[in-house]
């Protein structure tokens, strides 16, 4: 954990010795009464935490001096057909520590239709993936996650319309550049893209791919379709893949 996050809830009380930053703290970085951790309020600002004192039942009793804002997060909203669900929880975790501002997860007409039963929504999974890549990235904001039966009613939604910002915040609605990936008679490769500062919209089909009604629907509603290049890629690298070359084109890394 490269910092230690406390739910607004959590607050004034002592973290118990199975939590997991706990065992973090003591076991993994051995510290004691009286050190310092990086902490931060989930949602909220970031800074130091101090152990007061470890109980003899394991208890761990705080104190948090939380000054700093978090690091900002970019206006890169990501759109998903299904994926196989053991690449969920990997990819959520992977674009939330890259700052993406949301992620939209929806069924598509070659994507399988029982990736969508996954319990990862209900059993608070997919919030635990998008707060460990907060973690991993010190930040203390996670992206918005929505879930859309299918493209229609995604496209019929237009959620980058609707001001929708991450964990804490919120976004003024915007004008992004909308983007399907697609190798399928692309106009154009992502890398060459110029949108310096722009926000954007990225949409990543499932393992097969879209369909030409979907491709139809997607340019009806303003999106143009780029390729990464000719190779097939897994999903999850394709994400990772699409959103740094977005985050370059937006100028977020330097």
């Amino acid at each position: 954990m490269n910092i230690i996050l406390f739910d607004p809830a959590e607050i004034g009380k002592p973290l118990s010795r199975r939590d997991d930053r706990t065992i973090h703290l003591i076991k993994v970085l051995h510290k004691k009464a009286g050190d310092t951790f990086e902490a931060g309020i989930l949602g909220g600002n970031r800074g130091q935490g101090r152990i007061d004192s470890l109980r003899l039942d394991g208890a761990l009793h705080y104190s948090l001096d939380l000054r700093d804002d978090p690091p900002p997060r970019y206006p890169i909203r990501l759109a998903l057909g299904f994926p196989r669900p053991i690449q969920i929880r990997r990819i959520l975790r992977d674009l939330s520590s890259l700052g993406l501002e949301a992620v939209d997860l929806m069924g598509t007409e070659l994507g399988e239709k029982s990736y969508r039963d996954t319990k990862l929504f209900q059993s608070g999974g997919a919030r635990t993936a998008l707060i460990e890549g907060a973690v991993q990235a010190r930040d203390t904001r996670i992206p918005a996650l929505s879930v859309y039966t299918d493209l229609d009613a995604y496209l019929a939604q237009r959620p980058w319309e609707q001001g929708t910002g991450s964990l804490g915040s919120s976004s003024a609605p915007r004008n992004p550049l909308l983007i399907a990936l697609d190798h399928v008679r692309p106009e154009g490769a992502l890398a060459l893209l110029s949108a310096l500062g722009q926000s954007m919209v990225l949409a990543v089909g499932p393992e097969r791919g879209w369909t030409d009604r979907e491709r139809d629907e997607m340019e009806r509603a303003g999106f143009i379709r780029l390729a990464m290049g000719d190779r097939a890629l897994r999903t999850e690298t394709a994400c990772v893949a699409a959103a740094i070359l977005a985050l370059e084109k937006i100028g977020a890394l330097g």
